[in-house]
């Protein structure tokens, strides 16, 4: 199986040699805490968000260079998984690919921690394989806030300078008989997220209130992200 995703990535991809508006990297949390219900509703999420008219337009507009997106899951420090390398999104064709492709995956044997900043540190790397797009960014979902590996405040810092976006979709509990104590657990794990995660002067946190709600916040989370970069001036920028 993992040869034969590997072939589709490969053939999905498009060499990284002109320009790009925006170099966009989702890692997907696969720790301990996400059951094999929830895994298959974030992949089935994140394939079925690409499918969605208004993220489609917006990722294929002709208005100027292309998107480029990398999928990546994340648990412990030592756990970073590629599940699609950069791919440059040029045709309906190609993201109909994409989504099957994270529909096909079957879940690999992850540690049980939760390395929040490494998964930022992973993802920071990543988009330093894509200089010459005019945005880098970087969306972490996670269900929990980190217990193992460097801490996100102190990766934060240290990625200040670099000039990347990182946004956030936090998970809360699937279970809605818990009531006010799941409304608690989102407050606490957004603020948690917005106070150390995210990253840039437009990054933001979107909310999933559980994994069945996954796609659709999924789907907001790319077309914000997205919308800002849909320009009628399609010249090249320089990324500050």
């Amino acid at each position: 199986m993992i040869r034969y995703l590997a072939a589709v990535a490969a053939f999905l991809g498009t060499p990284a040699l002109s320009e790009c508006r925006q170099a966009l990297a989702l890692g997907l949390d696969v720790s301990g805490s996400v059951d094999s219900a929830e895994y298959r509703l974030q992949l089935g999420g994140l394939a079925a968000a690409l499918q969605q008219p208004k993220v489609k337009q917006l990722l294929l507009s002709g208005l100027g260079p292309a998107v480029r997106l990398a999928v990546f899951e994340w648990s412990e420090a030592s756990h970073q998984r590629m599940l699609l390398d950069w791919t440059e999104i040029r045709s309906d064709e190609q993201l109909a690919g994409i989504s099957n492709l994270l529909n096909s995956v079957t879940r690999s044997s992850a540690p049980q921690g939760t390395a929040v900043g490494s998964a930022m540190l992973f993802g920071a790397e990543l988009l330093s394989q894509q200089p010459e797009c005019w945005k880098q960014t970087l969306d972490l979902s996670g269900d929990g806030k980190h217990n193992i590996g460097p801490h996100p405040r102190e990766v934060k810092q240290a990625l200040q300078a670099g000039g990347i976006t990182i946004n956030g979709l936090v998970i809360g509990p699937d279970d809605a008989n818990v009531g006010d104590k799941r409304d608690v657990q989102i407050s606490e794990l957004s603020a948690y997220y917005n106070a150390w995660v995210i990253l840039g002067p437009d990054a933001f946190v979107e909310v999933a209130v559980g994994c069945e709600a996954y796609e659709d916040a999924m789907a907001r989370k790319l077309i914000r992200e997205l919308e800002g970069l849909v320009l009628s001036d399609a010249g090249p920028h320089t990324r500050p």
